[in-house]
């Protein structure tokens, strides 16, 4: 093997690895092979009385029942899984269903979103569509309500801002023109990540890290900012979709498996799909094989007028993995950017919980073709939060 095809074959370890943090951390040291160190006897060894052989025939039956009952577990489990891939397959096909059903898109969304880039922008044209999406107008309101900016009058008592009208105007254009994104690509979300409960946590994070990378980046090469935030905060959509799509599919499939099982008597089916619950490495290999498509799909469907993002997006999910025999010639810049933020976002998740070593980080860099200047600027980065200016 070339160096060359063992630093990919590298670089498809750590994606792969970052996905598997993604959805859950003791998933992701299971998969790295990781031992519980709460298992492990740290102490002086117990001296233990030499059974009988009763129980050790006992014991040998025990470990034997055990093994065929986690082998039933995992055939049930399999069955779901198949159905559950067949129904997730036809959903997926059907973007109506996606975009209005599972994931709740306004169409006043893209609207603001193209509105907010044009030049004939104003806060009285994105009024009426703001109005639309009661969710954003509490939002707005809520933010501009934050002690950090909360306007004092002459007396210099804080003053209180009530409408979504005024927060747009307290705001101004160019604050929203990152706060609306990144309230939308919350909003998008999932409700509940149960049993994965950090996944939101993490889905959130790593769209943000994604867009402050993007929008740094597009400084550094000329490229319009706006359109690198905006479609930075969205490149993960495709993530929320099928996990709120996996989620409550399989619900639903185990839901009726499990009164079908009960209803006909078969108690050791039932027993077993009691202990099921949802499968990690299925969804992460949902994340890893489709989100990039299905994101394409989701911002298609948006039908932006005045954002440049279809082509974008193609080129983005033919390279969102990497692999030797899909590698793009002379892409457009903004799908270069986009390529590197996103890529320095699972860099900053795998190093904020240590899933990386330094070895690892430079291949990882030089996968992404990171130059020193544009690691640099992104170093010095804060990926927290919106750094808004009001006056």
């Amino acid at each position: 093997m070339t160096e060359q095809n063992a630093h990919l074959r590298m670089a498809q370890a750590l994606c792969e690895r970052a996905h598997d943090l993604l959805v859950s951390h003791s998933f992701a040291q299971q998969q790295l092979g990781y031992i519980n160190t709460l298992e492990m006897n740290l102490g002086e060894k117990v001296p233990q009385r030499t059974l009988l052989e009763v129980e050790i025939a006992a014991s040998a039956k025990r470990k034997e029942i055990s093994t065929s009952h986690h082998k039933y577990i995992a055939k049930a489990s399999a069955h779901i899984h198949q159905a559950i891939e067949e129904s997730i397959t036809k959903q997926v096909n059907d973007i109506d269903c996606l975009y209005y059903e599972v994931m709740g898109i306004e169409d006043g969304v893209p609207a603001i979103f193209d509105l907010l880039a044009v030049k004939s922008a104003s806060v009285g044209r994105l009024e009426p569509l703001v109005n639309d999406l009661s969710w954003l107008g509490r939002e707005l309101v809520s933010l501009v309500n934050l002690p950090q900016y909360r306007k004092k009058s002459s007396s210099s008592t804080t003053v209180k801002v009530d409408t979504p009208a005024l927060s747009l105007r307290y705001l101004g254009l160019e604050n929203l023109q990152w706060v609306i994104p990144t309230y939308a690509m919350r909003h998008w979300l999932p409700h509940s990540t149960d049993p994965f409960s950090l996944m939101k946590r993490k889905l959130r994070e790593l769209s943000m890290t994604t867009a402050l990378a993007a929008k740094e980046l597009a400084v550094l090469h000329g490229v319009k900012e706006q359109s690198a935030y905006t479609l930075g905060m969205m490149l993960d959509i495709g993530k929320a979709a099928l996990t709120r799509l996996y989620l409550r599919t399989y619900e639903k499939v185990w839901q009726d498996r499990v009164l079908k099982a009960r209803n006909k008597g078969h108690k050791d089916l039932h027993t077993a799909l009691l202990e099921l619950g949802p499968d990690p490495l299925f969804l992460r290999n949902l994340l890893l094989e489709h989100s990039a498509t299905v994101t394409q799909q989701l911002i298609e469907k948006m039908a932006f007028r005045y954002l440049p993002f279809n082509a974008i997006m193609e080129e983005f999910s033919v390279s969102y993995l990497p692999n030797s025999n899909k590698k793009l010639i002379d892409p457009l810049p903004l799908t270069e950017i986009l390529k590197k933020a996103h890529g320095y976002a699972l860099y900053i998740l795998l190093k904020d919980n240590h899933f990386i070593e330094d070895d690892e980080t430079q291949i990882w860099f030089s996968y992404l073709a990171l130059t020193k200047s544009e690691q640099k600027a992104l170093s010095t980065c804060s990926f927290h939060g919106m750094q808004l200016t009001i006056s």
